[in-house]
C-alpha cells in the first residue's frame, strides 16, 4: 500500500492544510477551464436556456463535454433516448476512471466516496493517479480541496458566461480555447515513466483519430480511452501467484 504523507515529527498532516495542498493543485485546471466554461454559459443562453438553468445544469452534471453535447441536442427535435445515449457516449471514459481509481478511494467513508466519484473528472483522476504515484496515500481532504477549486468555479464562470455571454469574444479567435488541452498533454506526458506509456498513448490516440473520421464525435474520446485500457491491460504483467495477496 502507498505510504502517507508524514510531518517531520511523524504525525500525518492536518486536514486543512491537506484540503489547501488540493486546491493549488486544482488552480491550473480553473486558468485551463475558464474560456470553456464562460463558452457554455453563453452557448447555452443562446440555446435557450435561462441563467439559472445553466447554473443548475453545471452544478448537477459538473462535466463540460457532455454539458457541450446537452445544450447542441435538447433544443433539437430528435428522441430523448438518443440525447442520453450521445451524453453516455462522452462521458463512457468516466467509468472506466472509476474502476480505476476505486481502490485509491477504498478506504473512504461511504459519503466521502460518493463525492469523490461525483467530482471525478480528467485531470481529478490524473492527479490522483499522480497522488499515488509519488507514494502518497489519496486523502479526501486533499482530493475534496482539489475537486472544490474546479467545481466551484466552474459553476459560478458558466453563470458568468450566461449572464454576459454576449460581450464574450470568439474563444476560437483568441486561441484560449487550446489551454485546455495544453493542460491535459502535461498531465499526460508526466506518466511517461510508466512501463508500455508509448504504446498505450499511441493506440488511444490512434483509435480515436480513427473514430472521430468514422463514427464522429463524441464517440471518439470513448473510443479512443477504450482503446488504451484494453492494450494497458493486455500488456500489464500477470503477478506470479506468490507475489498476490
Amino acid at each position: 500500500m502507498s505510504a502517507s504523507i508524514v510531518t517531520e515529527n511523524g504525525a500525518s498532516p492536518a486536514p486543512v492544510s491537506e484540503f489547501w495542498r488540493g486546491v493549488r493543485v486544482g488552480l491550473p485546471i480553473v486558468v485551463a477551464a475558464s474560456p470553456f466554461a464562460l463558452l457554455f454559459g453563453a452557448l447555452a443562453v443562446d440555446n435557450g436556456f435561462t441563467v439559472g438553468e445553466v447554473i443548475f445544469m453545471s452544478a448537477a452534471i459538473f462535466g463540460g463535454a457532455s454539458q457541450m453535447v446537452g445544450i447542441e441536442l435538447f433544443g433539437q427535435h430528435i428522441a430523448p433516448w438518443l440525447v442520453v445515449l450521445s451524453i453516455f457516449a462522452v462521458n463512457f471514459r468516466h467509468v472506466l476512471y472509476s474502476a480505476t481509481i476505486g481502490r485509491r478511494l477504498a478506504h473512504w467513508p461511504l459519503w466521502q466516496q460518493a463525492v469523490g466519484y461525483f467530482v471525478l473528472t480528467d485531470p481529478q483522476f490524473a492527479e490522483a493517479e499522480r497522488e499515488a504515484e509519488q507514494g502518497r496515500r489519496v486523502g479526501f481532504a486533499w482530493y475534496a480541496g482539489m475537486g472544490a477549486a474546479v467545481y466551484v468555479p466552474w459553476v459560478v464562470e458558466s453563470g458568468i458566461g450566461a449572464v454576459f455571454g454576449r460581450l464574450i469574444p470568439d474563444a476560437h479567435a483568441l486561441g484560449v480555447d487550446f489551454l485546455l488541452p495544453i493542460y491535459f498533454l502535461g498531465v499526460l506526458m508526466s506518466f511517461r515513466a510508466r512501463a508500455f506509456w508509448l504504446p498505450v498513448v499511441a493506440a488511444s490516440a490512434l483509435v480515436s483519430v480513427v473514430a472521430y473520421k468514422t463514427i464522429g464525435s463524441p464517440w471518439h474520446v470513448s473510443a479512443g480511452a477504450l482503446a488504451g485500457v484494453v492494450l494497458g491491460a493486455f500488456l500489464s504483467p500477470v503477478p506470479e501467484e506468490g507475489t498476490r495477496r
